[in-house]
């Protein structure tokens, strides 16, 4: 199959086309020509879009979906779907499956159902056993297997000397241990962040101290041990601070945030709408502030759409008792674009090395792994938007600026039609 992109804007910082616009030649899924003007041969499909730019493919470093276990929240192919319209080839999911990826055979599983897409699919695998937080999983069984990297999905983990073990384990066959930010023991029933929004509304609140012990905690240990550390969605000007300074001292250590925190404050709270009911919480303009500057400057390596699907049985109903979470991928694009210039945003969303994930350049000869995307249409998200099964969207009815038109990958092109 030959595909003939048309007048294509090309943002990717590794090729000799940058800010170019451009025709791009596809070929039996291979980069074959760039060239200001490519003539359309016969049986090539030719994509012509208002505004049309590509960089290299988006990665999603933290999905989530519901297959297997809870396929009434998403199962794979819808997932795989929602992710390719809204413009990412790669994505890392999550392990809050039933039963728990935690050895080789579920992540075989995964991949397998994953397969013939246009989206490729990397599964995480738990980093305890049932993630449970007592005994390390088969790690090195499951990332010959293909796990991305090690994960008990927002169980932080309580037991210092297991995340001690683990980097220190992982470094003989160079794996990556995520933990996330957060110390149960400061908050055990806070829902939203402790401010001033929390005592109004009569809710239980979680300090950033929580976060941050958490983060100082892990930051700690990894300078003992050594190893490859990554800490997923912080949320606080105090966690961009901590790993900041851990970075100038040379630890292997990475952290991405959630568009939701870099995007909202915890004053949407007052409508009690269970949308809101994030984890981590939704912070203040302040934490803001420090993340987008931190993202910015590289501090941050990433973000994540932080996709989780809940059934509509387990978050319309009252704020104390809903479920956390929010869709995300579909509107992710958009609103980190407005939260951010477009140069920030591709690099947030182009961060597989931090995964050691290979990524292919917008060159000839290179494989053609790509987003399509329009930079400067202005929209509002709204239901009609929504691909998910589940309609749990923290980021309804906000403004957006840009949108993915699909991708090409894996010898696949995905459209929105």
């Amino acid at each position: 199959m030959s595909i003939l992109l048309k007048s294509a804007t090309i943002i990717d910082d590794q090729s000799k086309h940058h800010l170019k616009k451009c025709d791009i030649l596809i070929e039996k899924g291979v980069i074959s020509k760039i060239a200001s003007t490519i003539a359309a041969q016969k049986n090539t499909q030719v994509i012509d879009l208002h505004n049309l730019h590509v960089s290299r493919g988006w990665f999603d470093s933290g999905v989530c979906f519901g297959e297997p276990g809870f396929e009434e929240r998403e199962n794979i192919e819808n997932g795989l779907k929602t992710a390719a319209l809204s413009g990412f080839t790669s994505l890392a999911l999550n392990t809050n499956t039933h039963p728990a990826p935690d050895n080789k055979g579920a992540i075989s599983f995964l991949k397998t159902i994953a397969q013939n897409h246009g989206v490729s699919l990397l599964p995480n695998g738990c980093l305890s056993k049932q993630a449970d937080g007592d005994e390390l999983a088969e790690l090195f069984d499951m990332q010959k297997e293909g796990a991305l990297s090690f994960y008990d999905y927002k169980k932080p983990i309580a037991n210092p000397n297991l995340l001690k073990i683990a980097l220190q384990y992982t470094q003989s066959f160079n794996g990556l241990v995520q933990s996330y930010p957060y110390e149960v023991a400061i908050a055990p029933k806070g829902m939203v962040n402790e401010h001033l929004s929390a005592t109004l509304l009569g809710l239980k609140g979680t300090p950033s101290l929580a976060e941050s012990l958490q983060v100082s905690r892990d930051l700690y240990i990894l300078e003992y041990t050594g190893g490859r550390l990554h800490i997923p969605t912080i949320s606080t000007k105090e966690s961009v601070g901590l790993i900041k300074q851990a970075k100038k001292k040379g630890l292997q250590v990475t952290c991405s945030v959630s568009i939701n925190n870099l995007t909202l404050t915890d004053t949407v709270l007052e409508s009690f709408d269970t949308n809101y009911k994030l984890m981590p919480p939704l912070r203040t303009s302040q934490d803001i502030k420090a993340l987008k500057q931190g993202l910015k400057e590289g501090t941050i390596d990433m973000v994540t759409s932080d996709h989780n699907p809940i059934d509509i049985e387990h978050k319309k109903i009252e704020f104390d008792h809903a479920k956390y979470g929010s869709i995300g991928l579909e509107s992710c694009f958009g609103a980190l674009q407005k939260a951010t210039d477009l140069q920030t945003t591709i690099k947030a969303l182009t961060q597989q090395s931090v995964f050691d994930i290979s990524q292919s350049s917008i060159n000839q000869g290179e494989k053609a792994s790509i987003t399509l995307f329009d930079p400067s249409v202005k929209w509002v998200f709204e239901n009609v938007h929504i691909i998910s099964t589940s309609k749990n969207a923290a980021l309804l009815s906000q403004p957006l600026l840009g949108k993915a038109y699909g991708i090409i990958n894996n010898n696949k092109v995905v459209l929105h039609e």
